[in-house]
C-alpha cells in the first residue's frame, strides 16, 4: 500500500522595502498601488497557494536620527488591502499582521470576523507583539509593557477575541420572517484578565471558519510557547535543515500539554528563492541579487545597529571596525534586528569574518540571509520537498525579491515540479483557509440554545 506524501503548504509574502528586496531596480513596482497587491495575490491563487501574507509596520524606523529602512510601513492599511483582495480572489487565504499590544480585542475580533465573512472563510491573523516604547508613542496605550509581559497580553487578546467569535450560537441568525425575528438574543461576553477586561455583546454572527486562522511569528521560548498554546501556524525562520528539524520537533513537542495533536499546528518558515536553467546560473544570479539587496550604505547602517556608533568613515568593502561596540542601543529606534549582547554579537561576527575572509558588506549579506532555495526549478522543488518530508517544516512562506512580479517564475516553473512529485495540490479541494491547511473547524465553546420556538421572546426584532 502506497503512503500519501505530506503535502507542501505554500504562502506568498508581499515584500517590503528592506534588505530582502531589490526595490531600487526598475522592475520593482509600487508598494501603494492596488495593482501590485492584486497581481501577487492572483499569481499566488493561480499557483494554488494556501494564502497571501501581509506584514505591517507601526512606525517609521529611525537610524542616527533619520528615517531609515522603511520595511513594511508606507503602504496602505492591512485590512483595507485584504478586504479589497477578497473581491478579486476566490480561494486564496488572506493573512494580515496585526499587533496585539496596541489594539483592543473587540475591534480585532470584529475586523477579522468581517474579513472572514466577506471572503467566505479565508481570513488569517498573524498575531505579533511589541514592547517597544518608541513605537508605542504612536498609541494612547504607549509602550508600557515590559518585554516579559507582551505574550501574556497577547494570550489574553487572543482568548478574548475567541470568546467574542464564539458569542453567537450557530443558529442565532434566524431570519424568521413570519415571526418577525431576525436573530436570537446574543448572550453577553464577559472577559476578566490582567490586561483585558470587558463585558458586552458581539456584533457579528459566527463567521464561515468559526475562528480566523491564527498565525504567530517569533522564535523566543515565550514565542514558541505562545504558538503551541494558541496558534494554528507559526511563521518562523531557520537557515539549515538541521535547525529546521530541531525547531519543528521542539514546538510540536509542546502541543501535548495543551491537549493538542501535532497536526493542529503548521510550521511555515519564511524563505526566498532564486531560479536558473542550471545550478551555476542560479547561484550566480543569487549572488547578484544579494549585492543589490545589501548596498554599501545598507551594510554600514546594519553594522551600526550592533556597534551603536557612527561607522560612516569605514569602507563597506573593508574589514570590520577594530573599535568595540559602544553599548548604545538607541542609535536605531523602532524595529531592531539584534536584541543580543552587542559585545557577544561583535565577537561572533569577527570570528566569522576572519574565518571566511569577509568584508563588512559580505558579512552583512551572510548574517542577514534567510532560508534560501537556489537552483533549477526541479532542484528547488526537491529542496522544498525534502524539508517537508523530513519534518523540518510543513511548508514555506515565500518572500520574492521583486514587487509584484517576483512570484511569477516560481508558480510557472516550480509548482509543476512539486505537483509532479505528488507533494502539492493540482486543484483547490476546499473553499476556506482552514480546509487548505487541513485544520479542523474550531468547536464552539458556547452551549447551543434551544430552538427559536422556545425562545421567541429573546429574539432581536427587526425595526
Amino acid at each position: 500500500m502506497t503512503t500519501r506524501k505530506k503535502q507542501v503548504h505554500l504562502a506568498a509574502h508581499f515584500p517590503g522595502v528592506n534588505n530582502t528586496t531589490v526595490w531600487s531596480t526598475p522592475e520593482s513596482g509600487s508598494q501603494v498601488d492596488f495593482a501590485s497587491f492584486k497581481h501577487l495575490a492572483e499569481t499566488a491563487e493561480r499557483g494554488l497557494f494556501d494564502f497571501f501574507f501581509l506584514a505591517e509596520g507601526l512606525r517609521l524606523r529611525e537610524h542616527l536620527g533619520r528615517i531609515h529602512d522603511l520595511d513594511v510601513v508606507g503602504r496602505p492599511d492591512t485590512f483595507t488591502v485584504l478586504d479589497a483582495l477578497a473581491g478579486v480572489t476566490e480561494k486564496l487565504g488572506l493573512a494580515g499582521t496585526i499587533n496585539s499590544t496596541f489594539n483592543e480585542p473587540f475591534e480585532l475580533a470584529k475586523q477579522f470576523a468581517s474579513l472572514d465573512h466577506l471572503s467566505g472563510g479565508r481570513a488569517a491573523w498573524n498575531v505579533v507583539t511589541s514592547s517597544d516604547a518608541f513605537t508605542g508613542e504612536n498609541f494612547r496605550r504607549g509602550g508600557y509593557l515590559d518585554y516579559e509581559q507582551r505574550y501574556q497580553r497577547a494570550a489574553e487578546v487572543v482568548d478574548a477575541a475567541r470568546a467574542l467569535w464564539d458569542a453567537w450560537p450557530e443558529d442565532a441568525l434566524t431570519v424568521d420572517r413570519a415571526a418577525g425575528i431576525f436573530a436570537r438574543d446574543v448572550p453577553e461576553t464577559a472577559f476578566h484578565g490582567e490586561h483585558i477586561e470587558f463585558t458586552g455583546r458581539f456584533v457579528l454572527p459566527r463567521s464561515p471558519q468559526g475562528h480566523p486562522v491564527l498565525l504567530q511569528a517569533g522564535d523566543s521560548d515565550g514565542g514558541r510557547e505562545f504558538g503551541a498554546r494558541s496558534a494554528d501556524a507559526i511563521f518562523t525562520g531557520h537557515g539549515t535543515l538541521e535547525a529546521g528539524r530541531a525547531f519543528y520537533a521542539n514546538v510540536k513537542d509542546r502541543l501535548a500539554k495543551y491537549g493538542r495533536e501535532r497536526d493542529e499546528l503548521k510550521i511555515l518558515p519564511a524563505a526566498t528563492f532564486v531560479l536558473g536553467d542550471t545550478d551555476a546560473e542560479a547561484h550566480e544570479r543569487a549572488a547578484q541579487i544579494r549585492l543589490q539587496q545589501v548596498s554599501p550604505q545598507t551594510a554600514i547602517s546594519f553594522l551600526e545597529q550592533v556597534w551603536g556608533r557612527d561607522l560612516s568613515g569605514y569602507d563597506p568593502d573593508g574589514p570590520l571596525p577594530e573599535v568595540e561596540p559602544s553599548g548604545d542601543v538607541t542609535i536605531t529606534r523602532g524595529r531592531v534586528r539584534h536584541r543580543k549582547d552587542p559585545l557577544a554579537v561583535a565577537e561572533e561576527w569577527r570570528a566569522k569574518a576572519e574565518a571566511e575572509n569577509l568584508t563588512i558588506r559580505q558579512l552583512v549579506i551572510e548574517v542577514t540571509s534567510r532560508q534560501q532555495f537556489v537552483g533549477t526549478p526541479a532542484g528547488v522543488a526537491e529542496q522544498i520537498d525534502t524539508y517537508v518530508q523530513t519534518d523540518a517544516s510543513d511548508g514555506f512562506i515565500l518572500v520574492p525579491h521583486l514587487t509584484p512580479h517576483g512570484l511569477d517564475e516560481f508558480v510557472d516553473r516550480v509548482v509543476p515540479e512539486l505537483q509532479e512529485r505528488g507533494s502539492f495540490r493540482t486543484e483547490y479541494t476546499g473553499s476556506t483557509l482552514r480546509e487548505h491547511l487541513g485544520l479542523a473547524h474550531p468547536a464552539q465553546r458556547q452551549r447551543r440554545r434551544p430552538p427559536v420556538s422556545e425562545h421567541r421572546s429573546e429574539g432581536v426584532r427587526a425595526s
